[in-house]
């Protein structure tokens, strides 16, 4: 029997909040940001930076190229996104996924997260541990008293088996094992990049299981569409199609309830800038803090887009389209500069922001939410798109 795990969006069930962060402190909202040099042409980083061994496996950097002239750079260390140049009003490639120009910068850098493959669990997991089928799994606790992302080593620390499809296509894929990072199961997960000649990367995503399992994938690419190292994304526009969101305790596991966003910081069914709302006296806001919260999404399909963002200065418009019932929109509240990304630029105080599509937070443990529950003899299948166009 195959099983597509849908989005349950007629269900008005209470979902949980995502911090698809890291978890260092948050800078100054006052600190200054070095601006970039936007007249220089974006180039993709050098394969050669990407070579290595990791774990007695080799890594590659992949590059797909479209009839348009955008350029995506994928590598199986992680299955990181690594880079994307889409082009801006103007026709000039813009470097809009925060990223490094070599593996050694992921693998240093005070966050990994930066473009990877989450896994096997994205977002948190209460007090790292869930039970299944009456037996208890704990987990590595990595974000104080809960597990963030899959655990101590999730996907985006592992290298992927990958495969060049097409000079579009990418596909990369695991063997995360039983009771690896102490979930159940072997679980075999592919996971395919597709650069569409209409300027859209589809990641879509596939696993199966010998053994009953929770799996919840997802990508955490950091975007700014003015560039990366252009400054903060504050002024960029945002439209998110949800009429609720799930709010958070202090250490941002979902309370259980869903709330609406109308009269809130939180409603973005109208279009509207990051900033606008972002440091208002508001108790969710304060534990974001800022924007670090999973919207359930309104009636939506894979051909309907769910959230739309625009660059204030590119022009650029990232349109989001996914069959998952969530949208996890992070701000790069806790980006600190402690990384150098690529250029030399520093990633700063909400320099780029995360639109993560998944199932709801911490779903093991609270079984109101829709299920992420995977057994023998189903397939989990879902996707995400991120289409470029110009305004």
């Amino acid at each position: 029997m195959h099983l597509t795990i849908k989005h349950l969006s007629a269900i008005i069930l209470p979902a949980c909040i995502l911090s698809l962060a890291s978890c260092s402190q948050p800078s100054s909202k006052n600190s200054k940001t070095t601006m970039a040099d936007t007249t220089a042409q974006a180039a993709l980083p050098a394969a050669s930076g990407f070579e290595k061994t990791i774990d007695g496996k080799p890594t590659h950097l992949y590059v797909l190229k479209n009839k348009k002239g955008m350029e995506v750079a994928v590598s199986n260390y992680g299955g990181h996104l690594v880079s994307a140049l889409v082009p801006d009003k103007a026709g000039k490639l813009i470097s809009v996924v925060l990223g490094f120009d070599n593996i050694e910068g992921f693998q240093k850098a005070a966050s990994s997260y930066y473009g990877a493959t989450i896994g096997r669990y994205g977002n948190r997991i209460a007090k790292g541990k869930f039970t299944l089928d009456g037996k208890e799994y704990p987990l590595f606790k990595n974000d104080g008293p809960n597990t963030l992302h899959g655990g101590k080593k999730g996907f985006n620390n592992v290298v992927w088996d990958g495969k060049q499809v097409d000079p579009q296509t990418v596909q990369l894929t695991y063997l995360s094992k039983d009771m690896e990072e102490g979930f159940p199961g072997n679980l075999k997960t592919k996971v395919t990049y597709h650069l569409t000649d209409d300027n859209a990367i589809q990641i879509s995503y596939e696993a199966t299981t010998d053994k009953t399992t929770v799996v919840n994938l997802t990508n955490h690419s950091y975007f700014n569409l003015n560039g990366e190292g252009s400054g903060t994304i504050l002024d960029h526009t945002v439209q998110i199609d949800a009429d609720n969101f799930t709010p958070v305790d202090k250490t941002l596991i979902p309370t259980g309830k869903l709330e609406p966003v109308k009269g809130t910081p939180f409603d973005f069914t109208t279009a509207k800038t990051i900033g606008k709302d972002i440091d208002v006296d508001n108790q969710q806001i304060k534990y974001g803090p800022g924007y670090d919260h999973n919207f359930a999404l309104n009636k939506h399909d894979i051909n309907t887009p769910v959230a739309t963002v625009t660059g204030d200065k590119s022009g650029i418009e990232m349109q989001v389209y996914t069959d998952e019932p969530g949208l996890q929109f992070y701000t790069g509240n806790f980006m600190a500069g402690k990384n150098t990304i690529r250029g030399g630029q520093k990633d700063d105080h909400r320099t780029a922001f995360a639109m993560e599509t998944q199932h709801f937070p911490d779903a093991p443990n609270q079984p109101a939410f829709a299920s992420t529950i995977l057994k023998p003899g189903q397939v989990y299948k879902t996707q995400t798109i991120y289409k470029f166009t110009t305004k």
